[in-house]
C-alpha cells in the first residue's frame, strides 16, 4: 500500500452534520489505498451495521477496508483487516482470531515501534502506525507529538523490517511531501472533509492521496 489511508471517523461526521455512507462514497471515488471506519462512540451493533454497509462500497471500489478497534467486528463485516491501538487487543492475538485479516498497528514512539517490529515476522503487520506527527485535534486526548526526526528514524527501522509505516497525526495537503518522503503512507480525518463541504471530499482525497504518491 502506498498513497492515502483515509480515515472515515463518525464522531468527526456527526459533530459537522455529514452522514457516513455518503462520505465513505465520495471518499472511495478518489480510490485510496485504504479506508478506515472509526466509530468510537458507537455501539457495537452500530458498528457492525456500518462496518458492512462500507464494506460492500469499499469491495466494489477496490479499496480495502480497515476496522478500528475491534477484530471481531471486523471478521463479523469482511472487512480487509483492524487497525489495534496500543489498549486493544494484542498483535498475536488479533493474529489467531483473525489468521486472513491484515492488520495495523498504532505506535507513538520509538520504543513502541520497536516492541511491533520484534514480532514482525511472526504476526505480519499490514503497516505500523507512527504518530502523532504534528498536532492534531482529532483526538480528545493524542499523544505527544513525536516530529519529523522521530518520523525519518522510524522510516529507517521500517524499513529494514520490511514494514510499510503509516504518518498520522496532523497530516495536510500542505505537509504531504515532507512526510510522503519518509512514509508510505499517510493519514487523514479531518483535512479529507474541504470547507465546500461533501461536495469536495472525492476531489480533496484524490489529490492527498497523489501527494503521498498513490496511484
Amino acid at each position: 500500500m502506498k498513497g492515502l489511508y483515509a480515515i472515515l471517523d463518525v464522531d468527526f461526521l456527526v459533530q459537522r452534520g455529514v452522514e457516513p455512507l455518503p462520505f465513505a462514497d465520495a471518499l472511495l471515488a478518489a480510490h485510496p489505498a485504504a479506508l478506515q471506519v472509526r466509530a468510537k462512540s458507537a455501539g457495537a451493533r452500530d458498528t457492525l451495521a456500518l462496518l458492512r454497509a462500507v464494506q460492500a462500497r469499499a469491495a466494489a471500489a477496490g479499496v480495502p477496508l480497515f476496522a478500528n478497534d475491534r477484530p471481531d467486528l471486523a471478521l463479523l463485516a469482511g472487512c480487509a483487516g483492524v487497525h489495534l491501538g496500543q489498549a486493544d487487543v494484542s498483535l498475536a492475538d488479533a493474529r489467531r482470531l483473525g489468521p486472513e485479516l491484515a492488520l495495523g498497528v498504532s505506535t507513538h514512539g520509538l520504543e513502541q515501534l520497536e516492541e511491533v517490529l520484534a514480532e514482525a515476522s511472526a504476526v505480519r503487520p499490514a503497516y505500523v502506525a507512527f504518530g502523532p506527527v504534528f498536532h492534531t485535534s482529532s483526538k480528545r486526548d493524542p499523544e505527544p507529538v513525536v516530529g519529523l526526526p522521530a518520523l525519518a528514524e522510524a522510516a529507517r527501522r521500517c524499513q529494514a523490517a520490511r514494514v510499510p509505516l503509516l504518518a498520522i497525526g496532523g497530516l495536510s495537503l500542505a505537509r504531504a511531501p515532507e512526510v510522503a518522503a519518509l512514509a508510505d503512507l499517510g493519514a487523514l480525518i479531518s483535512a479529507l472533509l474541504p470547507e465546500e463541504g461533501l461536495a469536495g471530499v472525492t476531489r480533496s482525497a484524490a489529490a492527498l492521496h497523489a501527494a503521498f504518491g498513490g496511484r
